[in-house]
């Protein structure tokens, strides 16, 4: 026992008992690393103690006696004037009792840990689990809802969605050609509050009355639209969503079927502050090509300089052959007009 090497080979005179009836008998106490042996005076052995298992029933009293662990009636006796035994085998017993396990401590510092690992798995796991699962079991038919719910919220801001009977069938052909045959009603058109473009869950792209009425060149608005398309594709809409509400709408989303209306109000107002989320040049000229449009009108609109547009300017897919057909003059007339209705 490395804690007292300075008292190796010790040794000392007291007195012991081996049961409670017997008498005392003057003995040899010999301490050695692990262990306390009892002699008598011609060197026999009579008991062995192992220091882990000896207690002292006196703590702190002269003179000092100790017992082995579990057994009490067995006793060794050392007189006052045995200082230098009693130091050593008090400091050794405190030694050994600083290393022995601490049930309660482990079992504090067990429950400790498992309730880090529940808050942790609450906090960090749950929410994006519960979120995951969330976007991933909402039908198609639901997110159309709320998109609409949240397109009512917006108008407060933006103003009702604009429509003339003249440009009903054109914005729909401007739907078909830029998003597909799928999603000929996804198109909005909104007087104010969006900057350019946004989208909604369900599909729905808004479309600031600007971008058609400020531009002659219908590959403007296609641009716009075929770009926030884009920018939908690489996100989800409703997970947007619920990402910047939080766990609670998940959750009633799942147990509900709705959402509260907070949620989309507030959700509604971040809609239209927010900057939107840039789109890789690359991923904007595939699409331009893909479309069969030209990417210089969209870039020249976003920035008249044409200096932080540069790439899609170089880079236009169809800057020699021009763009397909969008819409037929009559048909981009008759859709800047939507909001004169």
């Amino acid at each position: 026992m490395t804690a007292l090497k300075k008292y190796q080979r010790l040794e000392a005179s007291g007195l012991w008992r081996p049961e409670p009836d017997a008498q005392r008998r003057e003995v040899v106490v010999s301490l050695g690393d692990a262990s306390l042996t009892i002699s008598e005076f011609s060197g026999r052995p009579l008991a062995h103690w192992s220091l882990a298992a000896v207690r002292r029933a006196n703590r702190g009293q002269i003179p000092a006696i100790y017992h082995p662990d579990g057994d009490p009636g067995e006793t060794l006796e050392l007189p006052e004037d045995e200082v230098t035994m009693t130091e050593a085998i008090d400091r050794l017993l405190r030694a050994i009792e600083r290393q022995r396990p601490r049930p309660g401590k482990l079992r504090v510092f067990m429950i400790s840990a498992i309730a880090a690992a529940v808050v942790g798995i609450s906090v960090f796991w749950l929410p994006n689990a519960l979120l995951g699962h969330t976007r991933a079991v909402v039908p198609t038919v639901k997110r159309d809802e709320i998109g609409e719910a949240l397109l009512q919220r917006l108008t407060r801001v933006t103003g009702q969605v604009c429509m003339t009977d003249e440009a009903r069938l054109p914005l729909r052909r401007l739907a078909l050609r830029v998003l597909g045959e799928n999603r000929m009603d996804d198109l909005r058109v909104v007087p104010d509050g969006v900057r350019d473009t946004a989208h909604l869950p369900g599909g729905i792209i808004l479309v600031n009355r600007r971008v058609l009425e400020d531009h002659e060149d219908p590959d403007v608005a296609a641009g716009y639209i075929l770009a926030e398309s884009l920018r939908a594709r690489r996100s989800d809409p409703l997970g947007d969503l619920l990402d910047s509400t939080g766990l609670w709408s998940a959750l009633r989303l799942l147990t509900t079927g709705r959402l509260p209306a907070g949620s989309l109000d507030t959700y509604a107002e971040t809609l239209l502050t927010r900057a939107a989320d840039p789109v890789p040049q690359d991923a904007l000229i595939k699409a331009f090509s893909a479309a069969q449009l030209r990417s210089s009108p969209y870039a020249y609109a976003r920035d008249p300089t044409g200096e932080s547009t540069v790439g899609l300017i170089e880079a236009d897919p169809r800057a020699t052959e021009g763009s397909a057909q969008v819409l037929p003059d009559s048909d981009w007339l008759r859709l800047q007009g939507i909001c004169d209705g």
